[in-house]
């Protein structure tokens, strides 16, 4: 898999599950989906994001 694949697979997951834990456990967590929402924008800005450079030193290529 390649970075770019795995980098959208993680953020659709983190907003997936983020929401599902708002709506049945507590809405606190509404707040990790508006941080991955934030860090999304930023990175469309900036062209750098934090999970794919984590990404990149586990070895995925990209």
């Amino acid at each position: 898999m390649k970075v770019d694949a795995a980098l959208r697979a993680i953020a659709g997951t983190f907003v997936l599950l983020s929401l599902a834990l708002g709506w049945w456990v507590h809405p606190g967590f509404y707040l990790f989906t508006a941080f991955v929402g934030l860090n999304l924008l930023q990175s469309g800005f900036t062209g750098w994001c934090p999970m794919m450079t984590i990404l990149r030193k586990a070895g995925l290529k990209g």
